[in-house]
């Protein structure tokens, strides 16, 4: 079973690819989604929006351009939009809540991060995505300066 933050970072991670794959910032669709959230019509699979997950969001927004730079700068042999949509997505994610979020010990990030890309990416991208959040791990002192 899911803790409450896997399934609050998972939703995170949906929003970000749902904004990606539309092209309409993360904040619109974060806001979409607590708007159907709290429709009174009945449950039809809408999930709720934890508040983790609106932290996930709002705090890669306020830092995106910046974790697109790294992950352009790091991510050898991949242009950013030639990467797959849910690579680039939890990536996001992961280098957000690795870099700026001190509640979360980094090993848990990495753990999370990588099982979000098993289950939503290529057989690959989990050790794309280890290696390119561990390389940000080390180089955090430095980025958050």
């Amino acid at each position: 079973m899911a803790s409450a933050r896997s399934k609050a970072r998972t939703r995170a991670f949906q929003i970000l690819f749902e904004a990606d794959h539309r092209g309409v910032s993360p904040e619109r669709v974060l806001a979409d989604w607590i708007a159907r959230a709290r429709d009174p019509r009945p449950d039809e699979g809408i999930p709720q929006v934890a508040e983790y997950t609106m932290q996930l969001v709002e705090g890669y927004a306020q830092h995106a351009r910046t974790i697109d730079d790294l992950i352009s700068t790091y991510a050898v042999g991949w242009t950013l939009d030639r990467m797959p949509v849910a690579d680039r997505n939890v990536l996001r994610l992961g280098a957000y809540e690795l870099i700026w979020e001190d509640g979360t010990p980094d090993a848990v990030v990495l753990d999370e991060s990588v099982e979000i890309a098993k289950e939503f990416s290529t057989d690959e991208s989990p050790a794309f995505v280890n290696g390119l959040l561990a390389r940000f791990m080390e180089l955090k002192p430095s980025i958050r300066r």
